[in-house]
């Protein structure tokens, strides 16, 4: 031990135990601020690299109306682009509770008008007697189908613009 401490010390390196409860003891010469150092950005790099996925929350009335709906729709489905899962909440008053097929038709009409960006991870069900929820989740294979169709159909419309412009 002393001749590898003398050794790590010539070579301007410290000595460093990697197995504690080895006997003999199992030790390294390093430069242990450097080891550190990569220890560190390597942690930093898997937290980067690691998605932060929340649920949002959206609140629907029965008696939407048509340009909230798709208002609320459209941040459900901007939410849900983004990576977060989000929780559509139909909320019933009074009387409304009696006829929870309307909740239900509202949840139907999200789920297929966001069918390209997420999938329905859990079910429309009811939550107490004043509230239906449905959970959505990000489906990547859906976006990825749907901006390939999308490309798709930009490439489609590029040739057809080309011919009428040599014409002129």
């Amino acid at each position: 031990m002393p001749e590898a401490l003398s050794f790590a010390r010539e070579l301007d390196l410290d000595l460093v135990e990697v197995a504690d409860k080895a006997n003999p003891p199992v030790c390294r010469v390093m430069d242990f601020g450097k080891y550190k150092y990569e220890a560190a950005q390597k942690a930093k790099e898997s937290r980067r690299k690691s998605t932060n996925v929340s649920i949002k929350e959206m609140k629907y009335r029965p008696k939407i109306g048509g340009g909230d709906f798709d208002t609320k729709t459209r941040k459900v489905e901007h939410f849900l682009s983004e990576g977060h899962k989000v929780k559509v909440t139909i909320m019933f008053r009074g009387r409304e509770v009696a006829h929870p097929e309307l909740g239900k038709a509202i949840l139907d009409r999200v789920s297929e008008q966001v069918a390209h960006t997420g999938k329905v991870e859990v079910y429309p069900k009811l939550d107490g007697p004043r509230n239906m929820i449905m959970v959505l989740a990000p489906d990547k294979r859906a976006q990825a189908a749907a901006h390939a169709a999308e490309q798709k159909k930009q490439d489609d419309e590029e040739p057809a613009d080309e011919p009428a412009a040599a014409e002129s």
